[in-house]
């Protein structure tokens, strides 16, 4: 199918949508923006599905799967969508099941089993039984967001597989509904009498024939732990299997999962790992064996690809820091795990004693403290991410990444892959499960090229051919999909390919259920299924409003999304806000990222850039640059709404609301002068609800109440005046804080020279009103406007800058501007000083109290506690450790952060009356409840106005800016 499929090929079936809306209760979808979201998963490929469902219960699927096959449409279960190799897509029907179709259906945790239901996060699951002391060991990279259901759809395996296995081991039971509806059970034993006799029968059937092919199984099924491919016949050898293992892998090809039952694990009291280095790849490869031999749960490869990149992603410089020491070439991750702490520490001693065997001596860093662990973790989990951030046309693409080999074949395995790359002229990346001979690899090709496609199958037929030699498996986790499955029969044989198809046959006679994968494939190098099918190009728009040359222009930012998912996790870190209130693709990172790319690629029409579609999608994203930082492939969905509003409002207007926001700046000086006049809004009920109406700010939100403004006093400074000696700041007001909270300003005044800086007032070259960073018109896509402000502010700055003067700022959103988005609306040589010299308050004196060039005369707070909020902009440009130390620094001050999200305001969002509710839900997450249990005379503490905002709205209390409590905690007698 080509790019043009969604505007140009099969038209919205009608018959088949709106006989489904009529039976469903679950919502359905078949509008082309819709269905592009559903095209891809983290693979090559993009298939144009028929529609979407999101099926709340048996019924619904049952439903779903008759009415579909009467319109002779096939159908798909999708869990998280985060598959490598073309699973979830298809010309079909898709059933999203991780909406409603998530929940835990039965828990004994005496008898450490679970039921969940298909749509379920492995990370949620493992939250809930923990608090019993069990999780589910089989974890892959993608726990915060692939599903149970998918997991057993490919049989996943992860880090820990060493020791727990892969799903198979760890299944019971299973649920499911053959492709007509009918619903069946299998689990150990032989089916039961309560089973229907079609369900009997056909069991009776593969039993057969999985003991008619006894031979060729246990002479050619590769005798690796990582096996996934084709279909698992050998769980049907022994004397009694248990059969719900024949549909572990099947890729949703035999029948729909609608129940798995699970074996849970006791959670280990203790891990501890030590990082291994080494000065070359093939070193590594050649000691995981005997690293095996001392027991770890886990052997986790991370390549110089990662190190490099990784040094480049503001999320883990810090971690890659604290556990490489010099310059190794690659490192593996060696976690022990269990209940005896001194004894994982001796394995840690004897971990160190075999590197040194081997000949490398110290070359270990332990790691044994929880919260060390934890980002190391986060980092070997982010590989792939991290991996895929290249920059270009060329990205390390996914088709044998997880072949696996026996460990004594593991080093001569890589070394002919490596040359195998060579030949080919490319290079590849490498990551992941030593341990068990599974290590993920991807050359680097240009898929949007013949070239490159051509390239991919040379490789991956002479790969297959290596993996054979080596006695390995092609398949080793991630499944066969659209990528691997022409791979079955040379690895397996024909006698077992037909094998294969017998099982499909039996259980799916119509070809159903996700056809093209396993048997009877599709081709893996048919660029018409590939996400840069032929004619792939993005020239709409032709001119962008902001600079994108960093990526090779808007279309290379787009692309650098490559849809694994992590912007679908529920918890932690900050991305995305919007979906974990709504759980719609539509409103993720990666929805819009793929949105983004189908409409300036021309394949959702030509004006689907700047359609009302587009808008929806990109309404709910609060532009908190959560992305920007959790996102390892770095897609800044905040810079890429403010390309799309640029667009759209050039079309379409600017609406009254949104122009009074744009241009507050330049209005505040006048408004604080009618303030009386301007704060009647919240005073007189009628005005609130005539506003709503009239401009869409709703009456349940109070609004920021107009004050005298700020005025720093004093006159304006030369740069003459500037020593240069490090004490010199130019305090830069905002307009939040300079028109409704002066008091911020006023107290960073009285901080900042209690510290023995000297602030220089700076005004406009143009002596007008004051400088402004230009947000509110970058918010509202008004970019030359923005240019504008930004140009007033970097040619009164710049002269004091070139003296050596800092910048210090307060509200995040404004100040981090200078350091984000004035490089991409200003020449970026003109952009860089400034942007190197500006600071938030507290990560300039983190950063002189910690030098020793500066002090503050703090008194002790006899154990207050502060509990701490971070700004979106904050967490995304790493400013909460700064704003934590700074806190620190107050004698007798207990400083707890906040774990939570966007406080849900962002600037105007948490205004409207129609994205008010989102915006309290969002607080609702996290922030709201903690501020709630926070003791009375505890001190809140969020340096974002619109942070401030929420909290006061929300849980009725105060939440001060980090120079206020530093200004409570001064000692005013003292000098500075």
């Amino acid at each position: 199918m080509t790019q043009a499929a969604l505007g140009k090929s099969h038209a919205r079936n009608l018959g088949l949508e709106r006989r489904l809306e009529k039976a469903l209760e679950g919502e359905v979808r078949f509008d082309a923006f819709t269905r592009g979201r559903y095209a891809t998963d983290a693979s090559i490929y993009q298939i144009i599905p028929q529609g979407v469902v999101f099926p709340k219960s048996e019924a619904d699927i049952a439903a779903a799967l008759t009415i579909a096959a009467e319109h002779g449409v096939p159908v798909i279960a999708r869990g998280g969508g985060t598959s490598q190799n073309g699973q979830p897509i298809g010309d079909a029907l898709i059933l999203d099941m991780t909406r409603h179709f998530n929940a835990i259906r039965a828990y004994d945790p005496a008898a450490r089993t679970v039921s969940v239901a298909p749509g379920m996060v492995l990370e949620a699951l493992n939250a809930h039984v923990k608090k019993d002391g069990l999780f589910f060991p089989v974890e892959p990279s993608t726990a915060s967001r692939c599903t149970l259901g998918g997991m057993a759809g490919n049989n996943s395996s992860g880090a820990r597989s060493l020791r727990y296995g892969k799903m198979v081991d760890n299944v019971l039971a299973m649920k499911a509904m053959f492709h007509d509806g009918e619903a069946f059970a299998l689990g150990e034993g032989p089916v039961g009498d309560n089973a229907s006799a079609r369900a009997r029968d056909l069991m009776t059937r593969m039993l057969a024939l999985a003991d008619g092919h006894r031979a060729e199984i246990e002479a050619i099924f590769p005798k690796v732990q990582r096996r996934v491919g084709g279909y698992n016949l050998d769980e049907l050898l022994p004397l009694r299997p248990n059969l719900s293992h024949l549909l572990v892998g099947s890729e949703g090809t035999l029948a729909i999962t609608t129940e798995a039952t699970l074996k849970l694990s006791t959670l280990p009291q203790h891990r501890v790992m030590g990082v291994c280095h080494f000065p070359s790849f093939r070193a590594a490869m050649e000691t995981t064996q005997h690293i095996v031999a001392l027991g770890p749960v886990a052997v986790e490869l991370v390549d110089n690809n990662v190190l490099v990149l990784g040094a480049d992603i503001p999320l883990f410089v810090r971690t890659l820091a604290d556990i490489t020491r010099g310059t190794p070439n690659c490192l593996l991750l060696v976690e022990f795990a269990g209940d005896d702490l001194d004894a994982l520490r001796r394995d840690l001693k004897r971990l160190d004693q075999c590197m040194a065997d081997h000949g490398f001596a110290d070359a270990v860093v332990e790691v044994v403290e929880p919260a060390r662990q934890k980002p190391v973790w986060e980092v070997r989990e982010a590989c792939l991410n991290i991996m895929m951030s290249m920059k270009g046309d060329g990205k390390p693409v996914s088709f044998i990444e997880d072949c696996a080999v026996p460990l004594e074949h593991l080093a001569d395995y890589t070394d002919a892959v490596t040359a195998l790359f060579e030949r080919h002229g490319t290079r590849g990346t490498w990551y992941a499960h030593a341990s068990v001979g599974c290590l993920h690899v991807r050359p680097i090709l240009n898929m949007k090229d013949e070239a490159g496609v051509r390239a991919m199958r040379g490789i991956a037929e002479e790969a297959c051919e290596l993996v054979r030699r080596f006695k390995g498996s092609f398949s080793g986790e991630h499944g066969d999909g659209i990528s691997r499955s022409e791979f079955v029969e040379p690895m397996f044989g024909g006698k077992l390919t037909r094998a294969f198809e017998q099982v499909k046959d039996g259980f799916d006679p119509e070809n159903r259920l996700n056809p093209g994968k396993i048997v009877r494939p599709l081709a893996m190098d048919d660029r018409s299924l590939m996400r840069f099918a032929p004619g792939y190009a993005t020239p709409v728009p032709a001119e962008t409003a902001l600079d994108w040359s960093d990526w090779g222009g808007l279309g290379g930012a787009v692309e650098m999304c490559n849809n694994n998912g992590t912007c679908r996790k529920m918890s932690g870190g900050t991305m995305c806000p919007s979906y974990r209130v709504t759980s719609d693709e539509t409103h993720v990172t990666r929805g819009r990222a793929n949105t983004l790319r189908l409409a300036i690629s021309g394949q959702l029409g030509p004006d689907a850039l700047t359609s009302e579609d587009m808008k929806e999608t990109l309404d709910l994203c609060v532009s908190c640059k959560g992305c920007k930082r959790d996102c390892p492939t770095g897609v800044d969905m905040a810079r890429m709404k403010i390309e799309f509003l640029s667009h759209y409002h050039a079309k379409h207007g600017l609406p009254l609301k949104e122009r009074l926001i744009a241009y507050l700046p330049r209005y505040a000086p006048w408004a604080a002068r009618l303030s009386a006049l301007m704060n009647l809004r919240d005073r007189i009920p009628l005005l609130a609800k005539l506003s709503e109406r009239w401009l869409g700010f709703s009456a349940r939100r109070s609004l920021p109440v107009w004050r005298k403004p700020w005025q720093q006093g004093g006159k304006a400074a030369t740069v003459a005046e500037v020593k240069g000696d490090g004490r010199d700041l130019v305090l830069f007001g905002d307009s939040f804080n300079r028109y409704f909270e002066r008091e911020n300003l006023e107290a960073a005044q009285r901080v900042l020279a209690a510290g023995g800086y000297r602030l220089h007032k700076v005004e406009p070259q143009d002596g007008g009103r004051p400088l402004c960073c230009g947000r509110t018109f970058l918010a509202a896509g008004l970019v030359d406007e923005a240019r504008k402000e930004a140009r007033r502010t970097l040619d009164a700055l710049s002269p004091f800058v070139a003296k050596g003067a800092r910048i210090v700022g307060l509200e995040p959103s404004c100040l981090l501007t200078f350091r984000d988005e004035f490089s991409a609306i200003l020449p970026k040589a003109e952009v860089a000083p400034v942007a190197s010299a500006a600071f938030l308050i507290e990560e300039l004196l983190a950063a002189d109290l910690k030098a020793g060039k500066t002090s503050l005369p703090l008194r002790d707070q006899g154990g207050r506690v502060a509990h701490l909020h971070g700004h979106c902009h904050q967490k995304a440009f790493a400013a909460m450790g700064p704003v934590e130390a700074t806190l620190r620094a107050v004698p007798g001050l207990e400083v707890k952060p906040i774990e939570s999200s966007c406080c849900g305001m962002s600037g105007a969002f948490g205004y409207g009356a129609k994205t008010i509710d989102v915006s309290i839900a969002m607080a609702e997450l996290s922030l709201l409840p903690a501020v709630r249990t926070a003791g009375a005379g505890d001190l809140i503490v969020a340096d974002g106005t619109s942070c401030r905002h929420q909290i006061y709205d929300g849980a009725a209390r105060e939440a001060l800016h980090v120079a206020r409590v530093l200004d409570m905690a001064l000692d005013h007698r003292a000098g500075p």
